[in-house]
């Protein structure tokens, strides 16, 4: 694991499953994306990530959140839900990221104002084009709260894994 990179935005990754958490945070270094990647498993993780409670007291204040909606335990439209009705989380991009091609699932992230619905790719190659796309959108073209979002490194990216490590 890298050390966190000084002044870089900060991504909360929230994803069961540690295969798709390694190749998300690949793609990110693969498209030079200057960023600390913070991992946790499970709602109701990502919910004391952000409220800063418990283990993550010292964790910092995402400027984005990757989100899978199959999550164990508190769901991921339950974390959702909180986090767009809280007035201190609510201008953080959401982007819901889940193997689920439902119409259904892609109409209630909205509905809960994800700022994104993206259909995990299936193929490792794909997660690399998945980086890429998302630098070119979320971080040249968009931009986030703070503008912290414009920079790019030739480096490798900071990752870190929130908690304990997935069963």
């Amino acid at each position: 694991m890298s050390p966190p990179l000084e002044d870089a935005i900060s991504i909360l990754l929230i994803e069961p499953n540690p295969g798709d958490a390694r190749l998300f945070s690949e793609s990110f270094e693969d498209a030079n994306i200057v960023c600390n990647i913070h991992t946790v498993s499970d709602g109701e993780s990502a919910l004391d990530f952000v409220h800063q409670r418990n283990e993550y007291s010292d964790s910092p204040r995402p400027d984005m959140i990757l989100l899978d909606f199959q999550l164990p335990g508190v769901s991921g439209a339950d974390v959702l839900s909180e986090l767009k009705s809280e007035s201190t989380l609510r201008s953080i991009p959401v982007i819901v990221m889940t193997s689920s091609p439902s119409e259904e699932d892609i109409a209630r992230s909205y509905d809960l104002y994800a700022n994104a619905y993206v259909q995990k790719p299936v193929e490792p190659d794909e997660f690399i084009d998945l980086g890429r796309s998302f630098e070119d959108f979320w971080l040249t073209l968009g931009r986030l709260p703070g503008d912290r979002s414009r920079r790019r490194q030739s480096s490798p990216l900071a990752t870190s894994r929130a908690g304990p490590a997935p069963r």
